[in-house]
């Protein structure tokens, strides 16, 4: 699931229909962008009128190619997580604030994944997410 080679599908783990969490207002941005966005949250079926999905392996499930997997989850949840995030095995991880991880960097790293410390927001205010 492509639009043009600019747009990316981004799996936002921790996806919030809070307005106020830094995660709602980057799938908003997400969207804006033209990217297709996969808000990952067992909790709700839609966000901004997008399916969210409810785990990374519904997203597997749905062969859907992840150019880019940014995480809204502390460090204790992406840990339980890593096993089933190097089967998505995304080109990229956007570590936000507050969700480092320095064991999961280091797993993804050596799978070849690019993974970044930085906030989605500023990266697309400042076109540097592509």
């Amino acid at each position: 699931m492509k639009n043009d080679d600019q747009s990316q599908n981004v799996a936002i783990l921790g996806a919030s229909e809070n307005p106020e969490r830094y995660s709602f207002k980057a799938l908003q941005n997400l969207i804006s962008k033209g990217h297709h966005a996969l808000p990952i949250n067992p909790n709700l079926e839609k966000i901004l009128g997008h399916k969210c999905y409810n785990s990374i392996q519904e997203i597997i499930d749905s062969e859907i190619a992840v150019d880019t997997l940014t995480l809204y989850v502390n460090a204790e949840i992406s840990s339980n997580l890593e096993e089933i995030i190097l089967t998505l095995h995304p080109k990229r991880v956007i570590f936000n604030p507050g969700a480092e991880n320095k064991e999961l960097k280091q797993a993804l790293s050596s799978q070849g994944i690019e993974c970044i410390e930085a906030c989605t927001l500023v990266m697309l205010s400042t076109n540097q997410f592509s």
